[in-house]
């Protein structure tokens, strides 16, 4: 592993939800540092620590996309030729952190950049799985549905995430891509047990401790 990429807001009513207007701002992403990482064995519930300077810790479930191929200037048409394979994953944020340093025009990673921010379930070969471009995405809390939706309704796809990161990076092989979260994002508590699924990969799972 070499790199994490995020995209930021790229469902439209998670857009909304966060201040954002989805048919007039173009994708933006941030990195979070391999440390970040947090692998999950499927059809375990890991322990996850709930981190320090935080009140207020969110839950974020996205589809990740791993690179064995890089390049520049990387053409939508091809992007998918560069994916090895996906997974499930979460992007957990100190949202009372991020949201301050926002509200001071402030670089915002230590809200998303922190040890085991980025809990993620074993990777499945796009050989095996085909592309992942449509297909329920949801989130549980103590088996309560928060978030559900369809991947379809992603702004910019896998691809199109692809292609713009590497107008701006040159992608390498390792890199992954957290490709951004449905509305309904919210707090969790020590002792909550976070259940996470996208159909055709198995259910990610972690208890906040």
């Amino acid at each position: 592993m070499r790199r994490i990429y995020c995209i930021g807001r790229n469902y439209a009513a998670h857009a909304r939800e966060m201040g954002s207007d989805p048919s007039r701002e173009p994708p933006f992403f941030f990195q979070k540092p391999t440390d970040a990482i947090q692998n999950v064995a499927a059809g375990t519930v890991a322990d996850h620590p709930y981190p320090t300077l935080t009140k207020n810790y969110h839950y974020e479930v996205e589809l990740v996309a791993a690179l064995h191929l890089g390049g520049r200037n990387i053409p939508i048409a091809s992007a998918l030729d560069h994916v090895y394979g996906y997974a499930l994953g979460l992007d957990m944020t100190r949202r009372d952190l991020q949201r301050a340093l926002g509200d001071e025009k402030k670089p915002w990673e230590i809200g998303k950049s922190f040890d085991h921010s980025a809990p993620i379930g074993p990777l499945h070969r796009a050989s095996q799985t085909g592309p992942f471009t449509q297909g329920a995405i949801w989130l549980k809390v103590n088996g309560q549905t928060k978030q559900s939706a369809d991947l379809k309704q992603m702004i910019w796809s896998v691809a199109e995430q692809i292609s713009k990161l590497s107008q701006a990076f040159e992608l390498m092989p390792g890199d992954i891509i957290y490709s951004g979260t449905p509305e309904n994002v919210g707090p969790v508590l020590r002792g909550d047990v976070i259940d996470c699924h996208i159909d055709g990969l198995p259910n990610l799972g972690i208890k906040i401790v």
